[in-house]
C-alpha cells in the first residue's frame, strides 16, 4: 500500500499490531521523572514543569534526528541551549530559560550517575545566573514535631520511627537509607552509607536514632524477615521484602500529615535540615561535606548562608544605632 512503509517507521505511529515499547528517549525521561517524584519528593506542580521542559527538549532532539539519549553529545545540548536562549519559537523569560536548561542538565546528570549513559553530555552547559536559591529546611522544633508524630509500639510504627530518625540523624539520601543492609549498622553509633558512584562513608548515629533502630532490629525486623525471601536489607516491608523508595516516601508523607505541618515535607527535607541544623550548631562546613557525601564543598556551602531573620538579629544586637 502506498506510504505503508513510511507510516510504519514514523515515530509514534499507531498500528494494528502489539503496542510498541517506549522509545529510548522517553524511557529515560520516565525514569528521571520517577526519580524526582519518589526520591527527591518534588511537588506535583514542579514535576509537571519538569515534564513540560523535557517535552520541549525531546521534541528538539527528534527534530535533530536523535532518538537515543546515549547519542546526545555536548554539542547537541549546546545547540539546544542556544535555540532556547534565542527564542526561536517563543520569547522566554530569563527564569524560564534557566529552568529549562537546569532541567536538561539535571536530566543528563541523572542519566550519567545511574549508568544509563557513559558521560554527562550537559556538564558544560550553564544556565543564566539568577538569584541564589537556598535549600529548604524546617526548624528544629518542626523536625521534633515530625518525628514525635510517629510513635507507638506496633511493628510498623517502630519501623517507621527508626527510618525517620535515621534519615535525620545521618542526612543520608532516601535511596541510601533503603539500600542499607543490616551489616552496614556498625558496632557502636555508626553506619556505613554507600552513596553516588558507590562511594562509601561512615556516618555517626545519635542516641535517639540508635534507640529507635535497636528497637526495630530486636522487635520488628526478625518478624518481618520470616515472611519473605531472605534479604540483607535493613528496612523491610511487612511481607519481608526490602522497603522501596516509594514506600519510604509514603511513610514520610504520612508522618507529615500526622504532624499537621504547613510546609512541604520530602525525603530531601531531612537531608537539608540535617545540614542546616549542624551548621547552625557550629559544625565545620568540611565535616558536614563529608557527612553528606558531597564531592565539592561548594555544594555544602549553600547551607552556610544565614537566614534573613538571623541577619536582623545580628544587626540589632551588633549595630550601635539599630534600636
Amino acid at each position: 500500500m502506498p506510504g505503508a512503509a513510511g507510516s510504519a517507521g514514523a515515530p509514534g505511529a499507531v498500528g494494528t499490531g502489539p503496542a510498541a515499547a517506549p522509545d529510548p528517549v522517553q524511557r529515560a525521561v520516565d525514569q528521571f521523572l520517577r526519580h524526582i517524584t519518589v526520591e527527591r519528593g518534588l511537588a506535583a506542580n514542579t514535576v509537571a514543569a519538569y515534564r513540560r521542559d523535557l517535552e520541549r527538549y525531546t521534541a528538539w532532539l527528534t527534530g535533530a534526528g536523535i532518538d537515543d539519549v546515549a547519542a546526545v553529545t555536548g554539542t547537541d545540548v549546546a545547540l539546544f541551549s542556544q535555540a532556547v536562549r534565542t527564542g526561536g519559537e517563543t520569547e522566554l523569560s530569563s527564569s524560564s530559560i534557566a529552568r529549562i536548561l537546569s532541567t536538561v542538565r539535571g536530566f543528563h546528570r541523572f542519566l550519567a550517575e545511574e549508568g544509563v549513559v557513559p558521560t554527562d553530555a550537559a556538564r558544560e552547559v550553564k544556565p543564566p545566573k539568577l538569584g541564589l536559591r537556598l535549600p529548604k529546611a524546617i526548624t528544629i522544633a518542626e523536625m521534633d514535631t515530625l518525628l514525635t508524630a510517629t510513635s507507638g509500639d506496633d511493628p510498623v510504627a517502630l519501623r517507621d520511627r527508626a527510618l525517620l530518625e535515621l534519615l535525620y540523624a545521618t542526612g543520608a539520601r532516601i535511596s541510601e537509607i533503603v539500600d542499607l543492609n543490616v551489616d552496614d549498622v556498625q558496632d557502636g553509633d555508626m553506619i556505613r552509607v554507600t552513596g553516588k558512584g558507590s562511594k562509601q562513608r561512615i556516618v555517626p548515629v545519635g542516641s535517639y536514632a540508635r534507640t529507635a533502630l535497636d528497637a526495630y532490629l530486636v522487635r520488628v525486623r526478625p518478624v518481618f524477615s520470616t515472611r519473605g525471601r531472605a534479604t540483607p536489607g535493613l528496612f523491610l516491608g511487612i511481607r519481608g521484602q526490602r522497603l522501596s523508595r516509594q514506600a519510604a516516601w509514603l511513610i514520610i508523607q504520612a508522618a507529615a500529615e500526622r504532624a499537621h505541618l504547613t510546609v512541604h515535607i520530602s525525603p530531601h527535607t531531612f537531608r537539608h535540615s540535617f545540614a542546616t541544623h549542624l551548621l547552625q550548631g557550629g559544625a565545620d562546613v568540611r565535616v558536614v561535606q563529608d557527612l553528606l557525601g558531597h564531592s565539592s564543598v561548594a555544594t555544602t556551602q549553600l547551607y552556610t548562608h544565614v537566614t534573613p531573620d538571623a541577619l536582623i538579629d545580628v544587626y540589632r544586637t551588633a549595630h550601635p544605632r539599630a534600636r
